[in-house]
Parts: structure tokens; C-alpha cells; sequence
């Protein structure tokens, strides 16, 4: 029976000619022992990794020159499937002739991008991108075994898409400056959630300890708050809420128009305040000597709309009841 009768014709032809070759003969498999490290100059560094989730595991084998900190040979072991065999084999082969700190810094996307036939095609299904992952994991974890570090030390960032190597502080931000309002439009901008998936709400391939979901709806809270909070702070009347608008001229009614009215005996109630074609309209209702006044719909009229256009904006028009 043919591969592609085993996995499907698509899924098949999604992985690059570079992953089938390595996956089928992978050319930097196998381990190094003290002898070899001894027979280079070197140290060497052993270190385990494995992925819980889907039985995946993977051994990295450094030697390192401890003058130059130079990676001098790399080989794995792999007892994972074949696209993480093929991402161990390309990321032993990327390690070597790095030093530890520039090897630190090989992420899966690294790996994945070095296993493409052609520079826009990616080299594995999306499904499959999480087996990349342990590449970058082991590699974190031979650098924390050769500097003798905490491998939490090395972490500088809060991952939540791992497959996509996309930080928390990316998402937020992305979710912030481009008013993103779906897990759909976070992947489109970041291309977290658009791999194995796990990462957009619980029940996926793997536990996270982040996801898309959650960090949209805080994170959109927060946006939602921080823009009250900006409305009743503002002294734009356009850019206040109804409530703030409402207080902002009855403020004026309060400090400005009433003493002005009231040395002629009237007086001015605030009824309503409605948008109508981008003019706020203050609806209001004469007391006193002003109720039948002659000028009441002239002058008077005139005065109040001048002072809270004065006061407030110029989108506004004063309509007596």
C-alpha cells in the first residue's frame, strides 16, 4: 500500500520534498559520547525533551568548544513521528557551527522555514506544526544544561501560540492597535491559532496555559474600559458618553447661564439631549420671566446656544420645548 493510501493523497503532498527526504533518511541522527567530545576539544551536553501530549520525545547531543562556546558536532535522537524526526534532523544541523547563544535563539519557525522547498510554502500541515516545537525545546534545554541556568531563566517571553513561536505581549498588542475583534482576525494578523489550533480554546491537541479566546475577551474589556475611562476623563464633548455630555451642560446651565438669567427673574431646565445628523440638540424648557418673554425665541435663544457652543462645541443647537 502507498503512503498517500495510508494518509490521504493532501495531507501527503502538504509536507516538502526536504521533510520527506529527512523524515525517510535523516543525515545528523545518531549520538555523540565522551569519547567523540574528547576527540574534539570539546564538552558534551546531553539533553531530553518529550511531549507528553502525543508520546513524542527527542534527545539532542552537543559538543561544545568551552573556549568559544562554539557548537562543534549535533545529533539527535527521536522516537517521535516523522515530522519530528525531520524538524530534529534540520535543527541539529542548524546548531552546528552556532554558538550556545546564537543556537538559543533557533525557534521551530527557524526550523520549518529551513525545511521549505520554496521560500512561501510551508514545509509541513498546519496539524503538524506542533512536532517542530520540541526542537526549539530541547534546544532550550541543552543551552540551560551548558550554562548551568534555570531553563525558566531563558524564558523572556510568555508563549501562547507555540507552534507560531507568538509571544502573549504580540497578541495583546495586536488586539490593541488594530482593534482586532476575532480569534480569526488574531490569526490573520499574528498567524497564532492558525497551526495545530490548540492555543484557541481549551480541548485542543494540547493544555495550554494560554488561549485566543480568553486573551480577546480581557484584553477587549480592558479596551472597553480604558475607553470609558478616557470619556469621562475627556474635555471633548464630542468624545464624551451621553452621561458625561448630560453633565458637562447642565455644568453650564449651573455656572454660566442661570446667574446670567436670573438678574432678569428667569430662569432654564435642561429636558433632553439627542443626537440628530451630527448636531447634538439641547432641548430646553423657560422658567420664570423668561416664559413668554418676546426674545425668548430670539435673543435668549441666541445667547444660551452661543455660550454652550462657547463652552462645549460647535455641533450644538439649542431647540426650546
Amino acid at each position: 500500500m502507498a503512503k498517500k493510501d495510508l494518509l490521504g493523497g493532501a495531507l501527503w503532498e502538504a509536507y516538502s520534498k526536504k521533510v520527506a527526504a529527512r523524515m525517510d533518511n535523516p543525515t545528523n541522527r545518531g549520538e555523540l559520547t565522551e569519547k567523540d567530545a574528547k576527540k574534539l576539544g570539546g564538552k558534551l551536553v546531553v539533553a531530553d525533551h518529550g511531549a507528553e501530549s502525543c508520546g513524542d520525545a527527542v534527545r539532542l547531543y552537543w559538543v561544545v568548544d568551552p573556549k568559544t562556546n562554539v557548537i562543534k558536532a549535533a545529533r539527535f535522537k527521536s522516537f517521535g513521528c516523522g515530522t519530528a524526526i525531520a524538524s530534529s534532523d534540520m535543527m541539529a544541523e542548524l546548531c552546528m557551527g552556532q554558538t550556545v547563544d546564537a543556537a538559543s535563539k533557533i525557534t521551530n519557525i527557524d526550523v520549518e522555514r529551513a525545511l521549505r522547498d520554496t521560500p512561501d510554502v510551508p514545509a509541513v500541515p498546519p496539524q503538524k506544526m506542533h512536532c517542530s516545537v520540541m526542537a526549539y525545546d530541547v534546544i532550550k534545554k541543552a543551552v540551560a544544561q551548558y550554562k548551568g541556568v534555570d531553563l525558566r531563566s531563558l524564558e523572556t517571553e510568555t508563549i501562547v501560540c507555540e507552534c507560531g513561536r507568538v509571544s502573549l505581549g504580540t497578541i495583546v498588542d495586536a488586539i490593541r492597535l488594530n482593534d482586532l475583534k476575532t480569534v480569526e482576525d488574531i490569526t490573520h494578523y499574528t498567524k497564532a491559532g492558525g497551526f495545530c489550533k490548540s492555543c484557541i480554546e481549551p480541548g485542543g491537541h494540547e493544555k495550554r496555559q494560554h488561549y485566543l479566546v480568553d486573551i480577546l475577551r480581557d484584553t477587549r474589556a480592558a479596551m472597553e474600559k480604558a475607553k470609558l475611562h478616557q470619556q469621562m476623563e475627556t474635555k471633548d464633548f464630542n468624545s464624551m458618553t451621553l452621561v458625561r455630555k448630560l453633565k458637562a451642560v447642565e455644568q453650564v446651565f449651573r455656572e454660566d447661564l442661570r446667574p446670567m438669567l436670573a438678574a432678569d427673574g428667569g430662569d432654564v431646565e435642561l429636558v433632553d439631549l439627542k443626537e440628530e445628523g451630527g448636531v447634538w440638540e439641547v432641548f430646553i424648557e423657560y422658567k420664570g420671566a423668561c416664559m413668554g418673554c418676546p426674545s425668548a425665541g430670539t435673543n435668549t435663544l441666541s445667547a444660551i446656544e452661543s455660550l454652550l457652543k462657547q463652552k462645549l462645541g460647535e455641533n450644538i443647537r439649542v431647540v426650546p420645548s
